[in-house]
């Protein structure tokens, strides 16, 4: 494999897939073994050549010997490029480049409620992009609501199945409910909350694919289906707990989170 001599990648040192991925590319010689280094310790030598705002939203890839500066896709095409020539017509393609731009935004202004950060290194954060984060609560809605559609099949008799689009009318009702209870309570903190409750969500309805996967292999009784549900429905609680105490919100959310949970509930049973 060959190795992307003389360049320098500046990775999130508070993104544990920004980590991981630029780690992987040194440990697999794509880079030079002190090919990477995070924005937040920046090199002195680096510092004059980076634009360190676009550093923090787009990962930045420093030719130390040129001084030329790339960031995002780039970065990341140009490594993978040098070790995997076959892939450079492809990485050419400008209908490509546009998509993979467009995906890696998504996931770059929403990282930190991907995966949020347990401390504030140097105060630098990545730039707020309402309509990325939208588009993130929607296409988590989207996912966590077909999911739930499904698995709601595999808990009948005991929790009876209601309309078709049930599930996506509760997991857009919490957004909706939550989006109130924060805009009253932590108005500055609306987005990140909601971004980091959808991926909670997220992280919960992933957690019963196995389940899922289970099950079309050997029938389930519905009592285990729902025990595995509350069970995943308990580590959501204790995310939910977690993430609140690093943004240093209160028990009104969760105390809320849990409230609209039991509404739901009762409504449903009844």
């Amino acid at each position: 494999m060959k190795t992307l001599q003389n360049h320098l990648i500046l990775y999130d040192a508070d993104c544990p897939m920004c980590k991981a991925y630029t780690k992987a590319f040194t440990h697999t010689g794509m880079l030079d073994d002190g090919g990477r280094a995070s924005y937040q310790d920046m090199p002195e030598a680096a510092c004059p050549l980076v634009d360190r705002q676009r550093a923090v939203n787009e990962i930045a890839l420093v030719d130390t010997q040129t001084g030329e500066v790339s960031y995002g896709v780039e970065s990341l095409f140009k490594v993978i490029g040098n070790s995997f020539p076959l892939l450079k017509p492809l990485f050419g393609f400008a209908p490509f480049v546009w998509l993979m731009k467009k995906v890696y935004a998504f996931i770059s202004y929403n990282r930190r409620v991907i995966i949020p950060a347990a401390h504030d290194l140097n105060g630098i954060q990545p730039s707020f992009r309402l309509g990325y984060r939208l588009i993130y609560l929607a296409f988590t809605w989207l996912v966590v609501g077909g999911i739930l559609t499904v698995y709601a099949h595999h808990l009948s008799p005991l929790v009876p199945i209601g309309h078709p689009l049930r599930e996506y009318f509760i997991c857009g009702g919490q957004v909706l409910f939550q989006g109130i209870v924060i805009s009253i309570y932590a108005p500055a903190k609306r987005w990140e909350y909601l971004g980091n409750m959808m991926t909670i969500s997220l992280a919960g309805a992933l957690l019963l694919l196995p389940v899922l996967l289970l099950a079309k292999f050997i029938a389930l009784m519905p009592l285990i289906c729902t025990l595995c549900f509350m069970a995943v429905a308990g580590l959501m609680f204790l995310e939910h707990i977690r993430r609140t105490k690093l943004m240093h919100l209160g028990w009104l959310l969760t105390v809320s989170w849990v409230v609209y949970r039991l509404l739901l509930l009762a409504v449903i049973l009844n």
